[in-house]
């Protein structure tokens, strides 16, 4: 048993130790995984917001696209990371569905994470190949229902943004479509243009070019009104669907256990970013929205992922999923 003028001295030297650390973060690179594929919509989030906040750290960013299961390989990565700063994770709203999408996660995304801030939310645009009959929203939907052992719609994969969106459609008409999951949005997305899937619900950044060039329809946006990019797309809320309003956000995490003064100093870059001229023309041609600077903050995302994570978990048992 060690002296305790010895104990004293240690646990002296630790208190002293960690502003120290903090004082000189970062000293070099951070990784920022991104738990989805490469050239996805969050992927294109985190390299734009990572290089902004490169700039006002003075350390290079890295992003590492760890993908698989909904996100949920590249959220237990993190969690299981060492706290110091230099490994963080930028997930979306999968951080709240995770608990009703699967029975074994390896992570609680409240408790083992330091929230950073909230980064970027966007509507998710339900586009159909362009030969369906149904040419607009309200159409496809009675056509949907009607038809649905017929259709097909992909998706992402399990927990992944298009396919919670997907879940939110078929609960909304009352039917279950049979859905396709893809390794990444973009494989998704060519199916639907090459007609061998019906129909999907995408981010707009991936949609706006096919839309556009009219090799699919876009139906609707699930918003509360239209968009900026999409100006002829319809709102869901308008068409009488209110319960598919949804928006894909995204957060800012570091492993539990990481110094607040860290956790501060990542969290100032953020909002530095939010705010940040060349990231917000970006994301605005996307058709993302950036977070209000008052919102890149560790209070804001943790009273955030409460709140979501309290709606989606009785939203999606309500509409039959099943962790798996």
């Amino acid at each position: 048993m060690l002296p305790k003028a010895l104990v004293s001295l240690v646990a002296a030297a630790t208190l002293m130790a960690m502003p120290a650390d903090a004082e000189d973060f970062p000293a070099r690179q951070i990784t920022l995984v991104m738990p989805f594929a490469a050239g996805g919509p969050g992927d294109v989030i985190a390299r734009v917001f990572g290089q902004s906040m490169s700039a006002a750290l003075g350390q290079p960013i890295i992003v590492e696209n760890v993908g698989g299961a909904g996100g949920t390989i590249g959220a237990s990565r993190v969690a299981g990371a060492r706290p110091d700063g230099y490994t963080v994770l930028l997930h979306h709203l999968g951080m709240a569905t995770g608990p009703a999408m699967y029975a074994n996660l390896k992570y609680d995304a409240i408790a083992d994470f330091e929230p950073i801030g909230l980064v970027a939310d966007n509507a998710m645009v339900l586009v159909a190949r362009k030969d369906l009959p149904a040419k607009d929203f309200r159409a496809f939907a009675t056509f949907a229902k009607a038809n649905s052992e017929k259709l097909t719609f992909s998706h992402a994969g399990v927990g992944s943004a298009s396919h919670l969106c997907g879940v939110l459609f078929m609960s909304a008409i009352g039917a279950q479509i049979r859905g396709v999951p893809y390794r990444g949005a973009g494989p998704a997305l060519n199916d639907v243009i090459s007609g061998q899937i019906d129909f999907m619900c995408d981010q707009p950044v991936n949609v706006i070019g096919a839309a556009g060039a009219g090799t699919i329809t876009a139906l609707a946006v699930t918003a509360l009104v239209r968009q900026p990019t999409l100006p002829d797309v319809p709102a869901v809320a308008a068409e009488g669907f209110d319960s598919l309003v949804v928006t894909i956000w995204l957060g800012l995490y570091a492993p539990k256990g990481t110094p607040k003064p860290i956790v501060d100093k990542l969290s100032a870059a953020l909002q530095s970013a939010t705010v940040d001229p060349a990231v917000k023309e970006k994301m605005s041609n996307l058709g993302i929205d950036v977070m209000a600077r008052e919102r890149a903050t560790p209070e804001a995302l943790r009273a955030h992922l409460r709140a979501e994570t309290d709606r989606w978990i009785p939203l999606l048992k309500a509409a039959g999923v099943v962790p798996q």
